[in-house]
C-alpha cells in the first residue's frame, strides 16, 4: 500500500488501471476508521482488482457551527488498518488540493436531500455529493461502497448516479453496531460514560417503532410513539428528527403502503447521532 496525497497523481494511476482493464473499488472515508469502515473496506477488497480508500475530513459537508475543527483523527492508525485490510492506495488530500481557492462548481440533489439531515444541514448533501463525484472522477472507480447508517447519502448518490449517468456502482452495506445496538461512528468517542450508557436506546427506539408499524401503526402515531420513548429512556437528548420515510425518495409517508425507512437522528451531549431502520412488508 502506498499513501497519495496528489489528486492528479491518483487519477493518472487510476486512467493506467482503467487502461489495464482493471476494476477499482473505492471506500470514501473521513477517517477515524472503526469497524464499520473496515467492514465497507473488506468487502471492496473482495470484489476489485484495486482497492482505492480516502481519508478526507471534507469541509464543504459541514455546517458554520458543526464539528469540522473538532473532528477526530489518526492518519497514522487509519494508515496501518487500511493496510492490513489489503488497501492498495490510501488518498489523504488537503483542503486546498481538492477545492481551489475559486472553487465554484457544485452537484445538488435537493428532492432527496430536502428532508431528514438536510432540514437543519442545508448545505450538507451539496457538499456531499460534490466532493464523492471529484472522488469517482480521480479514482474512476467501477463501484464505491458505503454504510447504511448514512442511508440518506446513499439514496442521494444513486440519484446523483443516475442522473448524471455516472459509470459508477454504489454499494450499500449494512450497519456495523456495537454489542448493545449502538452504530458505530466516528463520533461516538464524544460521548461521556453516562451518555454512552443510554445511547443504545437511539437504535431500540427503532425497533420499537417497527413492532408498532408492523401491528398497525401509521406514521404520525409512530412518530409520536417514539419520540415518547426517546424522552423516557434519553431524557438528556435532543431530537433533531424522528421521521418514517420512503426508502429511496426519502420523502416523508402519510399512511404505510410499503417498505419503509424510519429514520432518527438525536444529539446526545457534543455527539449527533444518526441511525436508521428499513421495514420491509410481505416478505
Amino acid at each position: 500500500m502506498y499513501c497519495e496525497t496528489s489528486p492528479a497523481a491518483l487519477q493518472h494511476s487510476a486512467l493506467t488501471w482503467r487502461a489495464q482493464g482493471r476494476v477499482v473499488g473505492l471506500v470514501p472515508t473521513m477517517g477515524y476508521w472503526h469497524e464499520g469502515h473496515l467492514s465497507l473496506v473488506r468487502w471492496a477488497r473482495e470484489h476489485c482488482d484495486t482497492l482505492v480508500a480516502s481519508v478526507f475530513v471534507n469541509p464543504t459537508q459541514f455546517g458554520p457551527n458543526e464539528d469540522l475543527s473538532k473532528y477526530p483523527a489518526d492518519l497514522e492508525r487509519d494508515a496501518a488498518l487500511a493496510q492490513e485490510a489489503g488497501v492498495d492506495v490510501l488518498f489523504c488530500p488537503t483542503k486546498d488540493q481538492m477545492y481551489g481557492p475559486d472553487h465554484d462548481t457544485w452537484i445538488n440533489v435537493p428532492a432527496v436531500a430536502a428532508h431528514l439531515c438536510g432540514r437543519s444541514r442545508p448545505t450538507h448533501f451539496q457538499g456531499v455529493a460534490t466532493i464523492v463525484c471529484k472522488l469517482f472522477n480521480l479514482a474512476l472507480p467501477a463501484f464505491a461502497v458505503f454504510g447504511e447508517k448514512d442511508w440518506q447519502q446513499l439514496a442521494l448518490l444513486r440519484a446523483m448516479v443516475r442522473d448524471l449517468n455516472l459509470p459508477v456502482r454504489i454499494e450499500g452495506r449494512p450497519i456495523v453496531r456495537e454489542s448493545d445496538g449502538l452504530a458505530m461512528s466516528s463520533r461516538n468517542v464524544y460521548l461521556t460514560a453516562q451518555e454512552r450508557r443510554v445511547a443504545p436506546h437511539i437504535h431500540a427506539g427503532l425497533k420499537f417503532l417497527a413492532d408498532a408499524a408492523r401491528k398497525g401503526a401509521q406514521p404520525a402515531e409512530l412518530i409520536e410513539r417514539t419520540t415518547a420513548y426517546y424522552a423516557q429512556h434519553i431524557p438528556t437528548g435532543q431530537l433533531d428528527y424522528l421521521d418514517v420515510v420512503d426508502p429511496v425518495r426519502i420523502q416523508p409517508v402519510q399512511t404505510i403502503g410499503g417498505d419503509i425507512l424510519a429514520a432518527v437522528a438525536l444529539r446526545l451531549g457534543k455527539a449527533r447521532l444518526i441511525d436508521n431502520m428499513y421495514i420491509s412488508y410481505g416478505k
